[in-house]
């Protein structure tokens, strides 16, 4: 009999496979799909040899993640690159803002009258944001904080809406980025503890930046269970789970699915029927005959670019998704470029790049103009430049990756009380109504991103478990 058994090797799955291998426990790992990575896969997509990345391509929350940092997973193949900007935000005048690693770099972009504000609020932060990433990402109290008069002091400032938040701005530029910000986790503008999300994605740029994996997001996958099988671990691909009979016996079993997965496969009922997903997005994948042209001269530097023109228009993009039920007519976009540091992901002189904007749950219509006409705002001549464009609405989204409910890629809406305690408002969330059965997805604190923690965190109670048995 295994020791345990993990259902889904995305990158939570293996970070828990791999701290429970590391414990001298047997492991295996069953994948629906043909190969290992959940939200990190690289794919060709679009053209021959250029190498696309389906969901995360920048990972801020990765390279800063203190489950990864703890692993050897350089000795497998991963290897960080760093563009000249992590982030820029450019306006239609042709200006940007950005965010860069230097906090100095970052608070000049905002202008003389925010430069002071931007960096009071980052700077007592940035010297203890190790301690301070790790005590906020094991919440619940999977460990006792490190460092518990941060934490208060950033809970204080991270718990108000972001709307409160950019009211220390007086300028468009620094609110629109710091909407923006927040807008990565789909996440209306003015919810609870917005002010935090936005914070830690600022910080983790000042910190260690927001890099692209060589060769693409697999490498973060292929690096897991790399070690996951040096350590003894096995790894099943192709292997559909649709009842826990399915499964080897095993001591304990770890779902890297939504929570909606795994109440179907395990008999659970109706025990996560209130767990809410939020909105989905639809997302382009582009071979493109060359860089974007943007016209802001710092986005064209950048490994990742907002767009949005301003505060409002991103707002109003967010209630039109995730209220109004209807696609917004100027979404707000996220973009990555990874080749403008990665010559690996596309033949020579030729790009890889995608944008996505946010949809309605479960929508079925086609963005692909409404994102074109965006672009071009910021990029004249962007349309151009394309040869190849690969699209994925909600219901793609959803047949690719079966935690993408809806084409949420977050698995589960980040809002009010759920922004903390997902996916049941407990102390215990990696628990399961049966004792052996645990849960470790992006559905789980802390939350959606490339990071391993929900996993790591999920194995320590896992091997309290196992323990005591």
């Amino acid at each position: 009999m295994l020791d345990t058994v993990v259902v889904g090797a995305g990158p939570n799955g293996l970070t828990a496979a791999v701290e429970l291998a590391r414990r001298g426990f047997s492991v295996a790992v069953f994948e629906a799909q043909g190969t290992v990575g959940g939200g990190a896969r690289t794919e060709e997509l679009t053209l021959p040899g250029f190498r696309h990345d389906p969901c995360s391509a920048a990972h801020p929350l990765a390279i800063n993640s203190p489950a990864f940092r703890a692993l050897p997973l350089q000795r497998y193949g991963l290897e960080w690159l760093h563009p000249e900007l992590p982030m820029a935000h450019p306006f239609p005048d042709g200006s940007a803002a950005v965010l860069a690693r230097s906090v100095g770099e970052t608070a000049a972009s905002f202008g003389p009258r925010d430069a002071g504000a931007y960096r009071r609020l980052v700077e007592p932060f940035l010297p203890k944001w190790d301690v301070l990433a790790r005590d906020f990402m094991s919440l619940p109290l999977t460990a006792l904080p490190r460092d518990p008069v941060t934490l208060a002091r950033f809970g204080l400032v991270g718990l108000p809406p972001s709307t409160l938040l950019t009211r220390r701005f007086r300028d468009e530029p620094a609110r629109t980025l710091f909407a923006g910000l927040v807008a990565h986790v789909m996440a209306p503008l003015g919810g609870f503890a917005t002010s935090a999300i936005g914070l830690v994605f600022a910080l983790a740029a000042h910190a260690r930046g927001w890099p692209v994996a060589r060769g693409g997001s697999q490498a973060i996958s292929d690096a897991l269970a790399a070690y996951l099988r040096d350590l003894g671990g096995s790894v099943h691909t192709d292997y559909e789970v649709k009842r826990l009979d399915d499964l080897p016996p095993a001591r304990a079993y770890v779902f890297d699915t939504s929570p909606t997965a795994l109440a179907r496969i395990a008999g659970f009922g109706n025990h996560y029927a209130d767990y809410r997903y939020g909105p989905g997005v639809f997302k382009i994948d582009y071979a493109l005959d060359g860089p974007v042209p943007w016209t802001a001269k710092e986005a064209r530097v950048a490994g990742t670019v907002q767009i949005g023109a301003n505060r409002a228009e991103i707002g109003a993009a967010l209630r039109a998704a995730s209220r109004e039920g209807r696609a917004p007519d100027k979404p707000f976009l996220i973009t990555v470029q990874p080749s403008v540091v990665d010559p690996t992901r596309a033949p020579a002189g030729k790009q890889v790049f995608w944008a996505y904007g946010h949809v309605p749950h479960g929508w079925t219509g086609d963005l692909t103009d409404a994102i074109e006409r965006q672009l071009e705002r910021f990029a004249p001549g962007f349309r151009d430049r394309v040869l190849a464009r690969a699209t994925a609405g909600p219901p793609q989204l959803a047949s690719r990756n079966a935690n993408y409910v809806g084409g949420d890629i977050a698995s589960g809406a980040v809002s009010g009380l759920q922004v903390l305690l997902r996916p049941k408002p407990t102390l215990f969330p990696y628990r399961t109504p049966h004792p052996a059965v645990f849960i470790c997805s992006s559905a789980t604190p802390p939350g959606p991103g490339v990071h391993g923690m929900s996993g790591h965190n999920a194995a320590k109670a896992v091997w309290k478990r196992l323990r005591q048995t």
